[in-house]
């Protein structure tokens, strides 16, 4: 074994597969009865940078890291993707493996939901505008999986990352109102050397609609700029993001939203918030991304 630790195929032969939930939960019991601190990123599969860099960071505060792949139908709309939400699982296992999980859980969508089956967790307000707005019981479908999955690993530590701001937003409010027993960690949006948030739903834009997809970070960048600048105006900022995606066609706004980061209430006068969210989504062609940062006054 060379200083760095085992090499990637040592690794990628130590990972576990199991699927169902009652196999999991004794995998991660066993653990945590040996005293060891359990790290869990939750996935939808399709992996990409964003989610080995919460992996990277789950390693770095636990002995053991559980993933999951699930790509859950319960937070896609009528007339979503779930269908043709990619899945390229020989290659997620792959990355995973590589990147140190210890356990992958692939549960079926009747370990999961059952026939009968007709509980939701819903934050009420919260979970109802910007995404919630756009994609109604989305938040739902999150939440009651998210749940699920925290009830069978019962980790210590759950990773989330920051694209998903109102998600991660709502899991960290339902872990709190609900007194689990989990430390939630946000990890930064990693981004495309052009700027464009790592997402699954990339690879569905074509080249053209990939060039010009790269406007929402120049609009989140612009938005910034006038904040550092000390604009007082929430409307202002979110000006700035529209006039980056002017000049892009294929860009279509969905929401472009400056908000009270704890609350998600509009700002009006950006000095009203200790802390912003200015989140951003749209459609380039046909494919729906999102983006945001948040702002705190020094």
């Amino acid at each position: 074994m060379s200083p760095a630790g085992p090499d990637r195929s040592a690794r990628q032969a130590a990972m576990r597969r199991v699927a169902a939930p009652a196999r999991a939960r004794a995998v991660v019991a066993e653990w945590q009865r040996d005293g060891l601190r359990v790290a869990f990123v939750p996935t939808m599969g399709a992996i990409h940078e964003g989610h080995l860099s919460l992996v990277r960071r789950a390693r770095a505060t636990a002995d053991r890291v559980v993933a999951s792949i699930f790509v859950n139908p319960l937070q896609f709309g009528p007339r979503e993707d779930f269908a043709r939400y990619p899945r390229p699982l020989r290659r997620d296992r792959a990355l995973l493996a590589a990147a140190g999980v210890d356990l992958l859980w692939e549960p079926r969508v009747a370990d999961l939901y059952p026939a009968g089956h007709r509980t939701r967790v819903r934050i009420v307000g919260l979970g109802d505008v910007l995404e919630g707005a756009a994609r109604p019981g989305h938040f739902e479908g999150v939440l009651t999986v998210v749940l699920m999955l925290l009830e069978t690993v019962r980790p210590d530590v759950l990773w989330l990352g920051q694209k998903d701001a109102q998600q991660a937003m709502l899991v960290e409010r339902m872990v709190r109102d609900l007194r689990l027993p989990v430390t939630v960690r946000r990890a930064p949006t990693v981004r495309e050397p052009d700027g464009l948030a790592r997402s699954s739903r990339n690879a569905y834009l074509s080249p053209a609609e990939r060039v010009q997809a790269a406007a929402l970070s120049r609009g989140l960048a612009a938005a910034r700029a006038r904040l550092a600048a000390g604009e007082r105006s929430a409307a202002r900022v979110a000006g700035a993001v529209r006039a980056a995606w002017r000049r892009q066609p294929l860009v279509r706004e969905d929401y472009v939203a400056v908000v009270d980061a704890r609350t998600l209430e509009p700002a009006r006068d950006v000095r009203t918030a200790r802390r912003l969210l200015v989140a951003v989504a749209a459609r380039v062609g046909s494919t729906r991304l999102i983006d945001n940062f948040e702002w705190s006054r020094r």
